[in-house]
């Protein structure tokens, strides 16, 4: 009886050649890098932390200023138990309330008037640091190549997502 594993994979790998290595190397740069270096413009100019302010945002957009929070986690993609943490915080800063769903275990996150503020207040710093670090310098073709690429990676990252086997 043979108690050895078995490889899942025993075909070789598929290496990237070497352009696919230097834009791979430049994309895990910028998805490690950005979200720092916006975490710290709003961490200094706001108190907030990136994912605190894009809560805040995504609450303020919605009709009547509120999302079940399932909706919302799904949106941020992020668990329930890591939103409900930051849903905590936001509502010990006076910034959302929870209500809950009349016949439902669920919830709604409700922004308040202090959370409409803040988002008013911080958005100003968030969007010229987003000017500055990603659109400054990229002519309108290549603003539009960015969203087409980004889109197209969405796209390939839901499609192995939804299949259950982290590729496409």
């Amino acid at each position: 009886m043979n108690t050895s594993a078995t490889p899942q994979h025993t075909v070789d790998p598929r290496w990237l050649t070497e352009s696919q290595q230097e834009a791979w190397r430049s994309l895990v740069a910028l998805v490690t890098r950005l979200p720092a270096a916006l975490d710290a413009q709003l961490q200094r100019d706001s108190q907030l932390t990136h994912f605190d302010y894009f809560v805040l945002a995504t609450v303020s957009e919605n009709p009547q200023r509120r999302i079940q929070l399932r909706d919302l986690a799904e949106y941020a993609n992020a668990s329930l138990s890591r939103l409900s943490h930051v849903v905590t915080k936001l509502e010990k800063a006076g910034w959302v309330e929870r209500e809950s769903i009349p016949g439902s275990r669920g919830s709604y996150a409700v922004l308040t008037d202090a959370g409409m503020a803040k988002v008013v207040e911080s958005a100003p710093g968030h969007v010229g640091t987003v000017q500055s670090l990603v659109f400054e310098g990229l002519s309108d073709a290549e603003v539009e190549q960015l969203g087409t690429l980004s889109s197209t990676l969405l796209a390939q990252l839901d499609k192995g997502i939804a299949a259950g086997t982290g590729h496409a």
